[in-house]
């Protein structure tokens, strides 16, 4: 990918999972990294497996302040700051399990939800964005979902959070674009990482891979490459868009899992 090399990023979330593969991908690539996690000994660990072009800062999400010393330490650290991976969520079982519907949610959770998966990616963004300004150009990648786009059965404030992530994102890249900021979201769809198995396993599996398109179920690689590219000059014209990365699932018809699931093909014959 193009204009890459010797560039840094932040990649929040960074540990594990998605932010992982786009860790390694970034450094593949020819990028610095600096990965934010609240796993410290996880992020460090990934630190030491890529080398000399990776450091490990602990951070939390749900911390204004945690945020704003990421970015100083990565700046201090690496001399400047390119790009921005905002990726951490909460996204626990324990979190999950609570998060339901608006009868049922309470207040606390609500608000954790929102400072965590939404403030903290303001948080991101605010202290990012001036080194950006001072260099001229920057890409700023923000990990929404599926769920922000349309409604569920469960996890209301999670989709409240990914919706106005969207909306942050296309905030960004009006008001910066003119000064060659440019912001996008990804939504990905069922990735199979360690924490995602645990909130999606049995029936649902089976359920969401019938209604997925293509033969196999996501990588977290597969939004690292994502994230990576849309910080490349190879995506310079792309800014303010929600990329879906879900192998199809939200391009369907409702009823095409059922169709599927019968047998039932648009040219079999009728009876």
């Amino acid at each position: 990918m193009k204009g890459l090399e010797g560039k840094v990023a932040i990649v929040t979330g960074g540990a594990s999972g998605i932010g992982a593969a786009a860790c390694r991908r970034f450094v593949a690539e020819g990028c610095r990294v600096s990965i934010g996690d609240i796993n410290a000994s996880a992020a460090q660990a990934l630190a030491e497996e890529l080398g000399a072009a990776a450091i490990a800062i602990p951070f939390d999400a749900g911390d204004v302040a945690s945020v704003a010393d990421l970015v100083a330490g990565t700046v201090k650290h690496f001399g400047r700051l390119d790009f921005l991976y905002n990726n951490a969520a909460l996204m626990s079982n324990e979190i999950i399990r609570r998060d339901t519907n608006p009868v049922d949610i309470d207040f606390e959770l609500w608000d954790l939800v929102m400072r965590v998966n939404l403030r903290g990616y303001l948080a991101g963004c605010k202290y990012a964005l001036p080194h950006m300004l001072k260099a001229g150009k920057g890409s700023i990648v923000l990990t929404a979902s599926g769920s922000g786009l349309l409604g569920d059965i469960s996890n209301i404030a999670y989709g409240a959070s990914k919706a106005a992530i969207m909306s942050v994102g296309r905030y960004i890249a009006a008001q910066y674009g003119k000064q060659g900021i440019r912001c996008n979201s990804i939504n990905p769809g069922l990735i199979r990482t360690e924490g995602g198995m645990k909130n999606v396993y049995g029936p649902m599996v089976d359920i969401m891979a019938r209604n997925t398109l293509t033969p196999r179920l996501g990588h977290a690689a597969d939004i690292g490459a994502m994230a990576v590219y849309l910080c490349s000059e190879d995506a310079e014209f792309i800014t303010g868009q929600a990329i879906c990365v879900d192998g199809g699932m939200l391009s369907h018809m409702p009823y095409y899992s059922d169709l599927m699931n019968q047998g039932i093909q648009w040219d079999t014959p009728p009876g």
